[in-house]
């Protein structure tokens, strides 16, 4: 079955087909580096990882772009008010958000470029404009002239007298139209500043993605992504530019992601209602955050709340739980090598018919615009049925399963590899283990209960389970 994908451009699903058979140039809007990234940017960061991770199961070489803002205006002010450097700030949250992206298993992308390493790129795109007409200058500022497109709109599928209404757009009396937008801004005294044909300054945010996607990709993406509020303005100001220069299509498809919402108010820092990544880091493990997240359709809005997380928490030991049985029942699952990197042709346990029944329910929902609802309920489903035989003692359906289930939940990056403990922490851990079985037989509970604080403190987490004792790191 082919892929099929919702495109914003003509706001309908279409067979995926790339530009070249069998590679996909993908982009996708990364983070302005002023802070710490909030749970409604992790939505798009987690849902278009696992985009690029499906793509690449389906057999496409996959090229991954994903931009860092390092400077603009919000990091300017963030940096004067914090005493350092613009470009120390910068480096301070790109960190950061490496940190948090793999706790939530985003995996890097192929190419994470900063704007401010590509001027020589950007400047080049902005004077083609100008030699081209679709631009002009005011003393030291760059405009794009949106009259001069007239294709100008079609992403958001508005004329630009309906766009002007309550729009986002810089405001400044010098422009030729209220929604040209600037290229290049002159830099003011004390600002950090780049040379140009036109003087000291910095891009225009629009023109960054435009030129930096470009250097590596090409003229034409496969996809472009991001959140649904980058539709307008930024998307579109994308598209009017680069088509602009190259007089060909920008993407040709693109795929963005639905509000998060708090009480069904969209969240956004410019509203105060946002909780970053990093506080919930310390309120639930992260793999829940990525369960909550894949949790709804990626077009759909998604209301947060910290039940919703809990709620999460749960399904994910659900998950967890059943493949910790199949590992005490049957020993551990020896299938896994590359997970997710081999295609589609490397999935353990289908030789069993049920397993492949569940497998196919999982595939028809990704392959149907990446449904992340219906193949989490495709998972769901296989966990039951592995319980179920683990009930029966059947070990062929078991061991499918095991081998199933560890693929797939590893593939959609809701079981990490976890810590890995020397051979002296091992012993260390089932002596205690042991101490406190000793204890427990001789009826002596205060003691078992000191070895078990004793565990809880080193981050280990007990289990009585029919199998005997069983233990794991917490959060693993």
């Amino acid at each position: 079955m082919p892929i099929r994908v919702f495109n914003t451009l003509t706001k309908r699903k279409e067979v995926f087909e790339p530009q070249e058979p069998g590679v996909v140039k993908m982009y996708c809007c990364g983070p302005t580096v002023y802070d710490h990234f909030h749970i409604g940017n992790a939505r798009a960061f987690v849902v278009f990882d696992l985009v690029r991770r499906y793509l690449r199961y389906r057999g496409y070489r996959v090229t991954y772009v994903q931009n860092f803002t390092d400077v603009d205006d919000k990091i300017i002010r963030r940096a004067a008010e914090e005493h350092m450097a613009v470009q120390d700030l910068a480096e301070k949250y790109i960190q950061a958000y490496f940190e948090d992206a793999a706790a939530l298993g985003i995996e890097p992308a192929d190419v994470q470029p900063r704007v401010t390493l590509h001027m020589a790129e950007i400047i080049d795109m902005i004077q083609s404009l100008l030699d081209k007409g679709f631009a002009y200058r005011i003393h030291e500022d760059v405009y794009f002239d949106t009259n001069r497109d007239p294709d100008y709109g079609k992403l958001s599928g508005q004329d630009p007298a309906a766009l002007m209404a309550g729009a986002r757009v810089e405001v400044d009396e010098r422009k030729r139209h209220p929604l040209d937008f600037a290229l290049w801004k002159g830099s003011k005294p004390g600002e950090v500043a780049w040379d140009s044909p036109w003087g000291k300054g910095r891009p225009g945010w629009h023109i960054e993605c435009s030129a930096m996607s470009r250097t590596y990709l090409g003229d034409t993406l496969d996809i472009h992504a991001g959140g649904q509020d980058l539709i307008f303005p930024h998307h579109e100001n994308e598209i009017a530019q680069s088509e602009c220069v190259t007089g060909r299509p920008f993407a040709r498809y693109w795929m963005h992601n639905g509000y998060l919402q708090w009480n069904q108010v969209k969240m956004s820092k410019s509203l105060g209602n946002v909780v970053t990544v990093r506080e919930l880091r310390k309120r639930v493990r992260p793999e829940a955050i990525r369960l909550y997240l894949l949790s709804a359709h990626y077009r759909h809005p998604l209301n947060f709340s910290l039940e919703l997380l809990e709620q999460a928490d749960r399904g994910l030991e659900r998950i967890e739980s059943s493949l910790r049985d199949l590992g005490d029942w049957l020993g551990p699952d020896s299938s896994l090598t590359g997970v997710g990197t081999e295609g589609s042709g490397h999935v353990p346990g289908l030789e069993v018919d049920e397993v492949r029944r569940i497998h196919e329910k999982w595939t028809e929902a990704m392959d149907d615009d990446f449904n992340t609802a219906e193949a989490l309920g495709a998972l769901y489903e296989g966990v039951g049925l592995a319980n179920r035989a683990i009930r029966e003692q059947d070990v062929t359906r078991a061991k499918a399963w095991q081998g199933w289930l560890s693929y797939h939940a590893r593939f959609m990056g809701l079981i990490a590899d976890g810590q890995k403990e020397s051979e002296t922490e091992r012993e260390k851990i089932e002596a205690l283990i042991a101490q406190r079985a000793e204890a427990r037989k001789k009826r002596d509970w205060a003691a078992a209960d000191r070895i078990r604080d004793q565990l809880s403190e080193m981050g280990i987490v007990l289990e009585d389970t029919p199998y005997g004792v069983r233990w794991r790191r917490r959060g693993s």
